[in-house]
C-alpha cells in the first residue's frame, strides 16, 4: 500500500490524551487535516483500541509495536496475522521506546510483506539506519533517543544525522522511504526534515499533548 510523501506519521503512544474515546477523538482530527488538506496522515493508536479506530476512521492506521510470532499460546503478546485483522496497515518496528534484535527485526520485515503490510522501522544513528536498510522495510526512520519528547527536532540540533541517513538508505535502496522523528512538533520542524531528504516524519507528543491538536496538526503541515 503506497504512502504519499511527504507523509505525517502520528504515534499515539499511550498517553491519556490519546487512550479511548479521545484516542478516536484524534484519528478523526487527522483525518479531517488530511482530507481537507489533500495531506497523507497516518496515525499509529495505542494497541488497545486498534480495532475500535480502524474502524472508525478512513485513514491509514498502524501498530505500534507487534511481535515475531505466529498465532498460539503466547499470552500478552501481538502476531502480525492478529494485528492485521485488527484493520491495520502496517506497524513501527524498533522503536526506541520497545527495541528489538536484528533478527526479529528481519524476520517483522518479511512477516508483513508477506501480509502486504508496511514496515516502518525506527533507528537511532546513521549506522543502524544502514544496518535495517539491507533489511529492505518501507521505511527507516531516524530518531535519536535523547531527543524524543524534548521539543528539540532532530532536524534542526543534529541535520547531519538526518542528511547521512537519507544518503545512507538511499545508497542502499532508493525505493526506501526515510522518516525523520525525535523533537518534531511544528511546521518548521517539518520542512527542515523535508529540506534534509527525508519523505516525512514521525512524531507524538507535539501534537497528542498539545491544547489544540486540531491546531498544532494544522501548524505542522502548514510549510507542505
Amino acid at each position: 500500500m503506497p504512502l504519499k510523501p511527504p507523509l505525517i506519521v502520528l504515534n499515539m503512544k499511550s498517553y491519556q490524551e490519546s487512550s479511548g474515546e479521545n484516542g478516536l477523538n484524534l484519528a478523526k482530527i487527522c483525518e479531517e487535516v488530511a482530507r481537507e488538506n489533500g495531506v497523507s496522515i497516518v496515525v499509529c493508536p495505542q494497541q488497545v483500541d486498534l480495532t475500535y479506530i480502524c474502524k472508525n476512521v478512513t485513514i491509514p492506521c498502524l501498530a505500534q509495536h507487534i511481535d515475531p510470532i505466529e498465532s498460539g499460546g503466547y499470552t500478552g503478546w501481538i502476531s502480525p496475522i492478529s494485528a492485521k485483522n485488527s484493520g491495520i496497515k502496517g506497524s513501527l518496528i524498533n522503536h526506541s521506546e520497545h527495541r528489538m534484535i536484528l533478527a526479529d527485526i528481519d524476520l517483522l520485515i518479511r512477516r508483513l510483506r508477506s501480509l502486504d503490510l508496511i514496515s516502518i522501522v525506527c533507528t537511532n544513528n546513521e549506522a543502524t539506519s544502514r544496518a535495517v536498510a539491507e533489511l529492505r522495510p518501507d521505511f527507516v526512520a531516524i530518531e535519536p533517543p535523547e531527543l524524543i519528547g524534548t521539543g528539540v527536532s532532530v532536524s534542526s540540533a543534529q541535520p547531519e544525522v538526518v542528511s547521512g541517513t537519507v544518503n545512507s538508505v538511499k545508497s542502499i535502496d532508493s525505493d526506501i522511504k526515510v522518516l525523520c522523528g525525535a523533537g518534531i512538533s511544528n511546521g518548521i520542524d517539518v520542512r527542515s526534515a523535508i529540506d534534509l531528504g527525508t519523505d516525512g516524519v514521525l512524531l507524538a507528543s507535539g501534537v497528542v499533548k498539545a491544547k489544540d491538536q486540531r491546531e498544532a496538526l494544522l501548524d505542522l503541515i502548514s510549510l507542505i
